[in-house]
C-alpha cells in the first residue's frame, strides 16, 4: 500500500480568498464613485446640514425725533421678516436707545409669539421718551 500513488482528493471549487472580494469591491466602488455615485452621495439628506428652523431679520428701522408736542417723541419703525423654510413665532423685540453720553436705554417690544410663515414680513412700530441727553444711536435686535 505504501508504494501506491495516493488518490487525488476531488476538485474542490474555490469562491476565492479574501483580498480577492476585497479588491472586487473595492473596484465595483471606486466605478460607482467615478461615474457620478459623488454627486448622488452628496446630495443624500444624511450629508446635507440642516438649514435653521426660523431665519428672522429686521429690516428697514428708521427712527426720527418729533418735537411738535410738549415732550419730544422718539418714532422707531422697521419690519423683521422669516427667512427661514417653516413658520416659525417671531421672537419679542429689543430696542437699544444709545444717548449722547452713551447711555443705553432698553426697551422690549412684545410680539405676541405671532406665528410668520416662510417669507412673511411683520411691520413694528414704537413710540419712545427722548432721553435727556439726547440720541446717538437706535438699534433694534430680537430679545434673549
Amino acid at each position: 500500500g505504501m508504494l501506491r500513488k495516493p488518490e487525488a482528493a476531488p476538485a474542490r471549487f474555490s469562491r476565492g480568498g479574501p483580498i480577492f472580494w476585497i479588491a472586487g469591491i473595492g473596484m465595483a466602488l471606486a466605478a460607482f464613485w467615478v461615474s457620478g455615485g459623488h454627486a448622488l452621495v452628496r446630495q443624500s439628506p444624511f450629508w446635507t446640514t440642516p438649514q435653521p428652523a426660523g431665519a428672522f431679520s429686521i429690516s428697514g428701522v428708521t427712527s426720527r425725533i418729533d418735537a411738535s408736542g410738549l415732550k419730544p417723541v422718539l418714532f422707531v419703525d422697521g419690519e423683521a421678516a422669516n427667512d427661514g423654510v417653516s413658520a416659525q413665532s417671531l421672537p419679542p423685540l429689543e430696542i437699544r436707545v444709545t444717548d449722547n453720553a452713551s447711555n443705553v436705554i432698553r426697551y422690549r417690544l412684545g410680539t405676541s409669539n405671532r406665528s410668520l410663515a416662510p417669507g412673511e414680513r411683520f411691520g413694528f412700530s414704537s413710540r419712545l421718551e427722548v432721553p435727556r441727553n439726547g440720541v446717538r444711536a437706535v438699534s433694534v435686535t430680537f430679545a434673549s
